[in-house]
């Protein structure tokens, strides 16, 4: 469980998140949304304490994560990064078994059980048959799910993920979400797609200039009213009537 109370982040004069309030519970998956430069990404490094906080606070499971080393946090909490970062000369194995750090000496070897939870999250993102594969030769969408691949090696109980639909096309973003969906772990996740939020989020944060505008249920949230405040567009909200789930249909 991730929980915040009035985070607020500034650089220099600037505040670029301000008094944000979040529960994430065990096994409950929250979407933030908002338009660009709205403070999304911000957030997120502030709720993985990879930010230092002007005020508020952030607690993973009851403890101030700035008092927490930063080993114990990563034991519990995995952070994947909006961007892949360019990996000279490693394999695609290599990378996801990053993830294991935080449970290795600094001159330890892969253990039986490390080499368990790298082949299950290979397994799990569809990268099984490309573990040996030279990162740098892998497709956007591949190195994107081998960062969530890294992130699921960690095996946390908090998963904190900027942007992760991002390079992928449609089949792999809704193989990763329901993938997010499954998994018995707490889940924030910023995205930019309204449908892919409504169809996979049981509760969504939308941000506008660093600061919450709406917060709530999707049903709550995605309203013809929030979209056009938020977005400056024309919506029609409705259940789909193949999922049930609130499809959001654009008008021009």
């Amino acid at each position: 469980m991730i929980t915040a109370r009035g985070v607020t982040w500034s650089v220099r004069d600037r505040t670029v998140v301000e008094r944000i309030d979040l529960d994430a519970y065990h096994g409950q998956v929250v979407g933030v949304l908002g338009p660009n430069g709205s403070g999304k990404s911000s957030l997120l490094r502030a709720l993985a304490g990879l930010r230092p906080l002007a005020h508020g606070t952030v607690h993973l499971v009851g403890s101030n994560i700035a008092d927490l080393p930063r080993r114990t946090v990563a034991r519990r909490l995995a952070f994947v990064e909006q961007e892949t970062p360019s990996v000279v000369d490693l394999t695609l194995r290599q990378v996801v078994s990053l993830g294991r750090t935080p449970f290795r000496g600094r001159f330890d070897g892969l253990t039986r059980t490390d080499h368990t939870a790298i082949d299950a999250a290979l397994e799990r993102t569809g990268l099984a048959d490309r573990a040996n594969q030279v990162w740098n030769t892998l497709s956007g969408g591949e190195r994107q799910r081998g960062q969530l691949a890294r992130a699921l090696a960690q095996e946390p109980t908090e998963i904190i993920l900027d942007e992760p639909t991002n390079h992928l096309d449609i089949r792999h973003q809704l193989d990763l979400l329901t993938l997010m969906r499954n998994l018995d772990v707490t889940v924030i996740a910023a995205l930019h797609d309204l449908n892919l939020a409504a169809q996979f989020c049981d509760h969504l944060v939308v941000l506008d200039a660093g600061s919450v505008a709406a917060a709530g249920t999707p049903e709550q949230v995605l309203t013809p009213e929030v979209i056009e405040r938020i977005y400056q567009v024309h919506a029609v909200v409705e259940p789909s009537p193949h999922t049930g789930r609130l499809q959001v249909t654009y008008l021009p």
